[in-house]
Formats: structure tokens, sequence, C-alpha cells
């Protein structure tokens, strides 16, 4: 039997607290995320907190647009942070697709 590979595709999460989301920072959080994303067939790369008008950003990845908009949504449900999820292309895939 032959295992077909599954393709993901990266994604950049920014996300900004409301003051609900502030009054209720938890250490738990990171955890939860995690697990979300997870849950929606997703993996995270990595986590930031960010200074200025973003407060958080992530690299994950998925294997579509329809599981990664699952997740912000969940990730915005669970949190009370508004997110805003964009596909990402690797710079040198982005130079091959210009380049043509």
């Amino acid at each position: 039997m032959v295992k077909e590979e599954l393709i993901m595709n990266t994604y950049v999460i920014l996300g900004n607290y409301s003051t609900d989301a502030i009054e209720n920072i938890s250490g738990e959080r990171k955890d939860k995320a995690i697990k979300i994303v997870e849950e929606c067939g997703g993996s995270v790369q990595c986590l930031y907190a960010l200074l200025g008008n973003i407060d958080l950003a992530g690299i994950v990845e998925f294997s579509d647009n329809e599981s990664a908009l699952k997740a912000s949504v969940e990730l915005a449900r669970m949190s009370g942070i508004s997110f805003t999820t964009y596909p990402a292309v690797d710079a040198d895939r982005f130079d091959e697709l210009v380049g043509q």
C-alpha cells in the first residue's frame, strides 16, 4: 500500500487582545491554543508575543484554507482574541513562481 504524503501549507496568524482577553490571560492559553490547532488538523511551528499594534503572532501549518479558518474561529472563541490568518509562501518558492 502506497502512503500518500499530506502537503501542509503555511499560515501566519496574528492576534490582538480585547480588553476581556487581557483580563483573562492565563498560563494555560498557549497549551489550549496548540490543542485547538492540532484538533483542526494543523501544527504549530512557533508562537510569539509582540510589541506594537499586533499582540501575538504564530506560524502554523494546515492542509487547507478551511482547516485554517476553522482553527482561527475556534481560537477566537476560546480566547476572546481577534485573529487574522494569512496564507504564506516560502520566499524561495515565491522566487520560483515569479521568476517564470
